[in-house]
């Protein structure tokens, strides 16, 4: 069963989002040019968010890409709550007092984020009240520690992880008189996201990563070549600080049992992450939670069990680690994306894509075919195949779309095979996720003239 050419391009256009920076006078001020955003579902629902959003009472941009495991609530409500905790994080104290007074008296809020949604990235209304009193219990906190002094971007960012993972949790144990809500805060506390973010204000941009979706510099090099920076680490089995982290934090004795067959305690791939309340709450208030809360939470094998070898609690934190990188004039573009992307694609090879995609130019180097046996059929067919691939380029309008063309299309000689495509594309739901995950790609265009 093949898709047509146009099919293939409905289905991977069907998300895609852009976002140019508005100029004044004519000129582009901001350091950042504009943003191209696309998600490839393989979970029906999809489990990915992203979001994106110009903070209107500090400086700067925030975007951020999210991967949920055991449902999509998790990665939904971080998807819609994270940037305002980094916002209210980063405001100075008059700003904070001027909106308290705001809410006090019944008038007007100043607007703190901007966002930029595609029409698909919904907000849930019917948990807007709870989420703003959280938020507004927050602020107040920060108003009331008051200390004077600016806040710094990383504490900011880490502040506002830890405390969002915090209401979740706390919401998901106070719950909530409307039996719908109650089972929301429950699902959202019980599943679990990992998110990766930037905040990019002028020449600096920081990077809060918890789990193991990533950030990606493309870098310009002088000959005209591209490479990749690495802006964060994945927290997983295969980072050795991260396994580190874990058993320093846990007696001895369980050693053998934290980490197992790569996943924390057997179970779980990201070693941070949030809400995951089974790998943060002790035993007891998990009991006491699910047996007071809904019946549908009682019907959720995933609430019921208790992960194995579990003594210590929490092993699981939603700190994140932040990477400060400042911007330089041969920094090109950043790719913040899920690791449905990184699993296909190594980074040198989304740095190139992307970079000859956004400028247009394609370095022509000598077809490499590896250890394999070609025939001439097959090198004709390749070369074709490229002259085609110069003019497709301008069939992608999006940066993203291109990447995830790339991604799900690639064959063994990095090029798009249109039959690989179709194939992939048309898999039935219950198969596609055996052959991949969730894709979620954002790319930032950066202003080299700015910078």
């Amino acid at each position: 069963f093949y898709l047509t050419p146009p099919q293939v391009n409905s289905i991977l256009k069907a998300n895609e989002y852009s976002f140019k920076v508005p100029e004044f006078d004519g000129k582009n001020v901001s350091s950042v040019l504009g943003f191209d955003s696309n998600q490839l579902p393989a979970n029906a629902p999809i489990e990915d968010r992203r979001s994106a959003a110009t903070c209107l009472q500090t400086r700067g941009m925030l975007l951020g890409v999210f991967d949920g495991h055991a449902g999509c609530a998790c990665a939904q409500a971080v998807s819609e709550r994270l940037f305002y905790y980094i916002a209210v994080s980063l405001l100075p104290h008059e700003t904070l007092l001027e909106i308290e007074n705001a809410v006090e008296s019944g008038r007007a809020l100043l607007p703190i984020l901007q966002w930029h949604k595609h029409p698909n990235d919904y907000f849930s209304k019917e948990a807007s009240k709870l989420y703003f009193n959280s938020l507004r219990t927050y602020w107040q906190e920060l108003i009331d520690l008051n200390s004077g002094e600016t806040t710094d971007v990383k504490e900011a960012l880490i502040n506002a992880f830890k405390r969002l993972d915090n209401d979740i949790s706390l919401e998901a144990q106070v719950g909530d008189p409307n039996s719908f809500l109650n089972y929301l805060v429950l699902r959202v506390a019980f599943s679990g996201a990992t998110a990766c973010v930037a905040h990019v204000d002028g020449v600096d941009l920081h990077i809060a990563n918890t789990g193991d979706s990533r950030a990606m510099l493309g870098v310009q090099e002088e000959d005209g070549s591209w490479s990749a920076v690495n802006l964060s680490y994945d927290h997983n089995a295969q980072n050795e600080r991260e396994v580190k982290r874990v058993k320093m934090e846990h007696p001895k004795s369980e050693e053998k049992s934290l980490v197992k067959q790569d996943r924390l305690l057997g179970l779980l791939m990201p070693f941070r992450a949030f809400g995951d309340v089974k790998f943060k709450w002790s035993i007891e208030l998990q009991k006491r939670v699910v047996e007071s809360g809904p019946d549908q939470l009682n019907d959720n094998e995933y609430t019921k069990f208790i992960p194995p070898n579990y003594h210590t609690p929490p092993y699981l934190t939603a700190e994140p680690e932040v990477i400060y990188h400042k911007l330089r004039p041969q920094d090109k573009f950043l790719v913040l994306a899920t690791d449905g992307l990184w699993e296909t694609m190594h980074r040198q090879d989304v740095a190139r894509i992307v970079g000859e995609y956004l400028t247009g130019v394609h370095h022509q180097q000598p077809i490499a075919v590896g250890g394999y046996k070609v025939t001439l059929g097959q090198m004709h067919g390749l070369l074709t195949e490229r002259r085609a691939r110069i003019s497709s380029v301008f069939e992608d309008q999006n940066a993203a779309t291109h990447l995830i063309r790339h991604a799900v299309g690639n064959n063994e000689f990095g090029t798009v095979d249109h039959e690989r495509l179709s194939k992939m594309l048309s898999l039935p739901e219950e198969l596609a996720r055996m052959y991949r995950d969730d894709i979620t790609i954002t790319v930032v265009q950066f202003n080299s003239h700015v910078i």
